[in-house]
């Protein structure tokens, strides 16, 4: 009689042994009681009834996916090779699974397909200034797709743009010819610059007569200081002007033959 009590309280002992399942402080326990769901447990010491319940293990960890490259052909019709990687986690464990088989197979799916389709509306310009706007539209896309299966994504980030030869050799020509473009603008803006000083200056030397003289003699010293024994002896124009007129004169008064 004490064997056959011992071996019953052993069996139950295995029994409730069987049932107690240990769950991390990021997990939680899915629990189906004959087929039906029960609201999920843990984390912590759970007991679940052997044979009349099942349980799936759900981890609530953010999840990093890496979007693997994808053939995208953009607006502009020019295909390029674009790889992400994607963010997500689990908010609502029972949802996660009972509403999708897989949740992070479909997740990666879903994602995979999004890249390619906001990368088709999006022109190649676009697409390699304006990641951050990019990112904003998938991650809202995918955001919402997984939101009835408990799935949270919050990050998604435009890894790598693999672009032909020839168009990396045309953007590096365009790139080459803005720079060349940018410094003919910036030397005539220097030359227009440098003309206006040069005409307002000339305009304060013109103010006043002794000017002209005090910047003559500036000039000379400074020819002095390089140890040149040139010395330059600029003539006025003005002078020369009464001998043009009187040559002038004499051309026009002068009798035709």
């Amino acid at each position: 009689m004490a064997t056959g009590v011992g071996v019953i309280v052993f069996i139950g002992a295995i029994f409730i042994l069987s049932g107690l399942k240990v769950l991390n402080e990021y997990e939680r326990a899915v629990v189906f009681r004959l087929g039906r769901l029960t609201p999920y447990r843990g984390p912590g010491v759970v007991f679940v009834i052997p044979v009349l319940e099942r349980m799936a293990r759900i981890d609530l960890r953010t999840v990093t996916l890496d979007i693997p490259p994808q053939d995208v052909i953009t607006k502009d019709n020019v295909t390029v090779k674009v790889s992400a990687v994607l963010y997500f986690r689990v908010v609502d464990p029972s949802r996660a699974v009972t509403e999708v088989a897989n949740y992070l197979f479909a997740t990666m799916q879903l994602a995979q397909t999004t890249l390619r389709s906001v990368g088709g509306q999006t022109e190649l310009d676009e697409l390699l200034s304006q990641r951050d706007k990019l990112n904003a539209r998938i991650q809202e896309i995918v955001d919402l797709q997984t939101e009835p299966w408990g799935v949270k994504v919050t990050l998604v980030e435009l890894k790598n743009i693999d672009l032909p030869q020839d168009m990396q050799r045309a953007i590096a020509a365009q790139a080459e010819a803005e720079r060349s473009r940018r410094a003919k603008v910036i030397h005539a803006e220097g030359e227009f610059q440098a003309a206006q000083r040069l005409a307002d200056a000339a305009r304060v030397l013109s103010s006043q007569e002794s000017a002209l003289q005090l910047r003559y003699l500036q000039t000379l010293a400074e020819i002095a200081t390089e140890n040149n024994s040139t010395t330059l002896f600029p003539i006025p124009i003005d002078i020369l002007r009464p001998f043009y007129e009187m040559a002038r004169k004499g051309s026009a008064a002068a009798p035709e033959r």
